[in-house]
């Protein structure tokens, strides 16, 4: 006896005393309850054990389908009674395919003749009831024929449902009724049942966002996942009556090997949803990130060098969605070709001697045309970019170019057709991610540049990154095209603007090819890429001048975002030594474009206005310095003179006279002037002015659209701990702080505190309430306030890190800068000031910036007599200090 056999045989024996008491049972109903729960516990637990031992989903899956049958066989024989003979009890959806994983739905349909005057209302009653009392998870519906009729009329799902159902208990004649009154004949006919399922599908993908490479896919519904099978296996069956995949073999419509492809890729994702159901207890078809690291252990994944186990586990779960999703695409092209156009004869319009235009998809002439000339494998994804209007490739030409796709060998690299051909598909006006993203489902990218291959489906095991690297480069190369594009001009003006003026747009698609191509290999992926990429556009016969900028680009390809995004711009040597680093307006412009296109697809949440505003103010201010020369003492005392004048200029209107602003701003310094804007500036000394009439906080808020901010300006009293006090009541109100400037004015006896945070949407009203909270707060500091107590994301627990924290010396402004790296966490800024006011450390400038899972935020300060803090006694202190706080859970 094999192992479906044992399973088979040990869960009818758990049905053996409800089955020989069945009589007994009817004459005591107290019993039924108790035998039927004992039934349901230990078959589960007899379910569990078979899968730990054997990891056999399938086993377990139909053998809890042939299990649940029995039950419900059973509970209908008893509530039923003599009416069972009149009804039809059905499963449906997965249950009615004879698939039940762990903890899913038992799908019901309960079917009435159409004259009933509710006789049977009492038996479904407790027929359901008693299913719910033992912990089955019932979905059902109750129909008369007609009803059924009518409502599959309607809608697509309830005629799937149908597609896929089988009868359990009662009447076989009614059931059969139903089927052949839903029948093609009748309803929902071959090309309708098909158009509505492509509609149904496309919804689906972008429902989950069009992409199975997200970091926590939903193994069912995603791209690629189990939901394409089934959408096959519903078309085929209403189609051609096929009951089985494998009968599409014997179609012409599936080879042996494909069918083998798609069996494989289920049975792994049966086995990981099963192992999904048993892990969470629950019906659970997200690989969320609480599961992934006991799933990879739990299928031999161990970490290694360059991976993680949960890295390489995931891979695999990738690639196997990229197969499926495309012979996802293959088959329903197929179908579509058997279904829609079966009596559409069409004359094939020529291209060439190699292919044709079929029904609108391109087509390979003749079989063997691949390997009379092989770099046709790249030919067809240009001819794609330079005929917008074909709307894909013919299903038996996907399946020539994956038969052949071998041929993408050493020789063929080598080969100046193939070179050209590349370079053709790169530089083409329109379409090239589009076809980019093509060549990678069918596995060509990868074959041409073997590099590529290893960042195929490669998941980076943090919240930074939302997609996996092949995934995120492409959509890199998507959003650099947009710059390309007219009707996307709205979005980004100066990147567009900028993009424009590119002497030579294929080579930044080139940079965003090849920027993560050395993801995971160890050491510096930037560095690596480089040579990589610089290697590969010699081999292409690029000059050497357009090799050495796209290698520079690919190795400098974080320094741009770095410097926006952690260190002061305002301050004119951080941009003279960007500007030294950047060397040029050219090298600028494509490093700029770079940049932008690289955040935006690295994770959707990540790009906002703050980092849109920070870019482009380092971009604007470095194309200055490389126009005009490095900035000198002296053109600086002319900047901030300019901004002077023109802050005076602004308030003077107001009735101020210039004595009396000089007097409020001669202690400001010169790093303000250089930091703020006349119109900041001049909003910042009305804040002043208004603090003379007044002995509490004076506070503003101010919506800053440009940048997607709230600017938050506090002028009041130099006390300890408004810098802790302020962070916690802004964490509190759920504002995300991103910047902070704090400077001391009045001889030490004022401050004013310019906060940045990211805009929440807030209405006037609710900033007004927010404002006078934040004055409530400051108004009364506790030394003691402690960090808000607010709840660790879901997400972020699955994460850990050490807290790493480093010093150095800002020598030009007298000040240390510390630099902390944390696991980002509620209140994490809070939690940083209350450990700074401890340790006797006063804030001057704050750059806060959040990376997924990671937060680098880094602090100019000084101890509170304003000198630098240079004693390692003193930082090994406030290092453990930070730890303290930050290490708390």
């Amino acid at each position: 006896m094999n192992n479906k056999e044992q399973l088979e045989a040990t869960l009818k024996n758990e049905l053996n005393t409800i089955a020989d008491c069945s009589e007994s049972i009817k004459q005591e109903p107290n019993k039924t309850l108790t035998l039927l729960k004992q039934a349901v516990v230990s078959g589960q637990e007899t379910l569990k054990k078979h899968f730990q031992e054997h990891h056999n989903a399938y086993q377990v899956v139909f053998g809890r389908s042939y299990f649940v049958d029995l039950i419900i066989q059973q509970v209908a024989d008893i509530k039923f009674n003599t009416l069972l003979s009149e009804v039809s009890i059905i499963a449906v959806g997965g249950y009615g395919r004879g698939e039940l994983h762990p903890h899913s739905d038992v799908d019901l349909m309960i079917l009435l003749p159409n004259e009933h005057e509710n006789k049977y209302d009492e038996s479904i009653e407790q027929f359901l009831m008693l299913l719910w009392d033992i912990k089955l998870e019932i979905g059902h519906s109750v129909r008369t024929l007609d009803e059924c009729v009518t409502e599959a009329e309607k809608d697509i799902t309830v005629i799937t449902n149908i597609t896929e159902s089988r009868p359990l208990s009662g009447s076989q004649s009614l059931y059969l009724k139903m089927l052949d009154s839903t029948s093609t004949k009748n309803i929902w006919d071959s090309k309708s049942f098909f158009e509505a399922k492509l509609r149904e599908q496309h919804s689906r993908h972008i429902k989950f966002e069009s992409s199975a490479f997200k970091l926590e896919p939903n193994i069912k519904e995603s791209h690629g996942g189990l939901r394409d099978i089934q959408m096959i296996g519903w078309v085929a069956k209403r189609h051609f009556g096929a009951s089985t995949l494998d009968e599409l073999v014997e179609h012409g419509f599936l080879t042996a090997e494909e069918f083998k492809t798609l069996e494989q890729g289920e049975e792994l994702f049966w086995q990981i949803r099963a192992s999904l159901h048993y892990l969470s207890g629950r019906r659970e078809d997200r690989l969320l990130f609480d599961y992934q690291r006991d799933l990879a252990l739990e299928y031999d994944f161990e970490d290694g060098p360059n991976n993680l186990a949960i890295e390489s586990f995931m891979q695999r779960y990738y690639r196997t969605a990229m197969e499926l999703e495309r012979l996802n695409e293959m088959l329903l092209q197929l179908l579509k070709e058997a279904i829609l156009f079966t009596n559409q004869s069409t004359e094939p319009e020529i291209i060439n001697t190699r292919f044709e235009v079929v029904h609108g998809f391109i087509n390979a002439r003749n079989t063997n045309i691949f390997i009379q000339t092989p770099t046709a494998l790249l030919e067809i994804f240009l001819l794609l970019e330079l005929n917008t209007e074909i709307q894909g490739v013919k299903a038996e030409t996907i399946r020539l170019i994956r038969e052949n796709k071998h041929l993408i060998n050493d020789e063929f690299r080598q080969s100046d057709k193939a070179k050209e051909l590349f370079i053709s598909i790169i530089s083409a006006p329109e379409g090239v991610t589009h076809e980019l993203r093509r060549m990678n489902r069918y596995g060509i990218l990868a074959a041409y540049i073997p590099a590529f291959e290893k960042i195929v489906g490669r998941m980076q095991y943090d919240l930074f990154h939302a997609y996996t690297v092949d995934e995120h480069t492409l959509s890199v190369v998507r959003n650099l095209r947009r710059f390309s594009a007219a009707e996307f001009l709205h979005e980004y003006p100066l990147c567009s603007a900028v993009f424009n003026h590119l002497p030579k747009p294929e080579l930044i698609y080139l940079a965003g090819l090849f920027h993560d191509i050395a993801k995971g290999r160890g050491g510096d992926h930037s560095a690596l890429g480089a040579v990589d990429a610089k290697e590969f556009c010699l081999n292409h016969n690029l000059p050497e001048a357009d090799a050495e900028l796209v290698s520079w680009l690919v190795s400098s390809h974080l320094i741009m975002s770095v410097t926006a995004q952690k260190k002061d711009i305002s301050d004119p040597d951080i941009v003279n030594n960007f500007a030294h680093q950047v060397k040029n307006q050219t090298q600028l412009d494509y490093l700029y474009l770079l940049t932008v296109a690289d955040i935006r697809g690295t994770n959707p949440t990540t790009w906002n206005n703050w980092k849109d505003s920070l870019l482009a103010e380092l971009y604007n201010k470095t194309s200055v310095v490389l126009r005009l020369g490095i900035q000198t003492s002296v053109s600086i005392d002319k900047s901030i003179r300019q901004s002077q004048k023109s802050s005076l200029n602004i308030l003077t209107k107001q009735g101020y006279t210039p004595e009396h602003i000089e007097a409020i701003w001669q202690p400001f310094g010169n790093e303000y002037f250089l930091r703020f804007t006349p119109d900041e500036i001049a909003r910042h000394i009305l804040l002043v002015l208004e603090d003379e009439n007044t002995s509490i906080p004076v506070v503003q808020f101010e919506p800053q659209a440009d940048k997607g901010t709230i600017e938050i300006s506090i002028y009041m009293g130099n006390i300890d701990g408004q810098f802790v006090t302020t962070t916690a009541a802004l964490e509190q109100m759920g504002l995300n702080v991103v910047d902070a400037f704090i400077m001391a004015t009045d001889n030490d006896e004022n401050t004013l505190n310019i906060f940045q945070a990211l805009n929440g949407e807030n209405t006037v009203g609710e900033l007004e309430e927010l404002r006078l909270v934040l004055i409530e707060k400051l108004t009364q500091i506790d030394m003691a306030t402690a960090p808000p107590n607010q709840r660790t994301p879901r997400t972020i627990k699955h994460f850990t890190m050490p807290t790493k924290i480093s010093f150095s010396q800002e020598r030009a402004k007298n000040r240390t800068i510390i630099e902390i790296s944390s696991v980002d966490k509620p209140g994490l800024l809070a939690r940083i000031s209350r450990a700074f006011l401890e340790s006797n450390v006063r804030v001057h400038n704050a750059k806060i910036a959040t990376m997924g899972e990671k937060a680098d935020d880094l602090f100019h300060i000084t101890d509170f007599n304003n000198k630098p803090i240079t004693d390692e006694t003193i930082q090994q202190t406030i290092t453990k200090k930070l730890i303290s706080y930050l290490d708390e859970t």
